[in-house]
């Protein structure tokens, strides 16, 4: 039988005890609340050893530090990791209209503002990802499909899956899931999806990432090819001055049997971004050896 794939949510921590505990504590002043989440993140930090050594070893592979920087480094994703999940179980919640004053700059969207066609949005864990797609999908005043994971603990949905300001939740249940996505693209729709997390399936290929290669999904440029519509990066990351900056790369299309050629290229362009933002990347288990690859 065939392992499941990476299941890093699946630590104790991720109950909906804790989302009430941040949920709470989004009544505090923004400020305030980043704050506490910081702190709460070193007592977390303390308590996940398996996930910190793991953490430490991403980040020796992915920046140039030294075995002196490293352990602040690892402290400073997990504080990075509890100020973005405060801002998604508080901020993140906020009318459209609100979060843009949470945003210090938006780099690139003007070629998606070109184009009435649909496209895939390829995201990663990365930043305050959601926030992004909510704010992109209010830009393009269109609808934006969000395809999840299928096997996350239901009693989170509430916190971490919200229909609305033109955004709808697709759960990935099935392999065929994909299919009803095909004609919402061509009707000019948004298909978002984050491609940096390896499924532990046959739609996994291996790509050269920070000099080694992990496995990927390549099922976005499956899609992309078979709807015949471009693929756009898009990040969000949190800036020094607590607001986010939200970048889109130039998007592009995907060949006849140039899948595994379109996945290469936005390998590049996520290690690009991580390499600007490594403590932002929010994977928390060996991504280059994955349970299931």
């Amino acid at each position: 039988m065939r392992p499941e794939g990476p299941g890093w949510y699946t630590h104790r921590y991720n109950r909906a005890t804790f989302y009430r505990l941040a949920a709470v504590a989004g009544r505090l002043p923004r400020r305030a609340r980043l704050r506490v989440a910081a702190i709460a993140a070193r007592l977390v930090a303390q308590a996940m050893p398996v996930e910190r050594a793991v953490v430490e070893r991403n980040l020796r592979r992915i920046t140039a530090a030294d075995e002196r920087m490293l352990p602040g480094l690892t402290r400073a994703v997990f504080r990075d990791f509890a100020m973005c999940f405060a801002d998604l179980v508080s901020t993140n919640r906020r009318p459209v209209s609100r979060l843009a004053g949470y945003v210090r700059r938006v780099e690139g969207a003007e070629a998606l503002d070109r184009t009435d066609a649909g496209f895939i949005s390829l995201t990663a864990h990365l930043g305050n990802w959601e926030l992004g797609g909510r704010l992109l999908a209010a830009r393009m005043a269109r609808p934006t499909h969000v395809v999840v994971s299928g096997d996350e603990v239901r009693e989170l949905e509430q916190w971490v899956r919200r229909d609305g300001d033109g955004l709808r939740f697709v759960a990935r249940s099935r392999a065929t899931s994909s299919l009803a996505l095909i004609p919402a693209l061509r009707r000019g729709e948004v298909v978002a999806l984050q491609g940096d997390r390896a499924l532990g399936g046959r739609g996994d290929t291996f790509v050269a990432f920070f000099g080694k290669p992990a496995p990927f999904p390549l099922g976005p440029f499956v899609l992309a090819r078979a709807a015949g519509v471009p693929v756009a990066p898009a990040f969000c990351v949190l800036g020094a001055d607590l607001r986010y900056e939200i970048t889109v790369h130039e998007p592009f299309t995907v060949k006849t049997g140039g899948e595994e050629d379109a996945l290469r290229h936005w390998v590049a362009i996520l290690e690009q971004q991580v390499r600007r933002s490594p403590t932002q990347w929010f994977n928390f288990y060996d991504v280059w050896s994955p349970p299931g690859a």
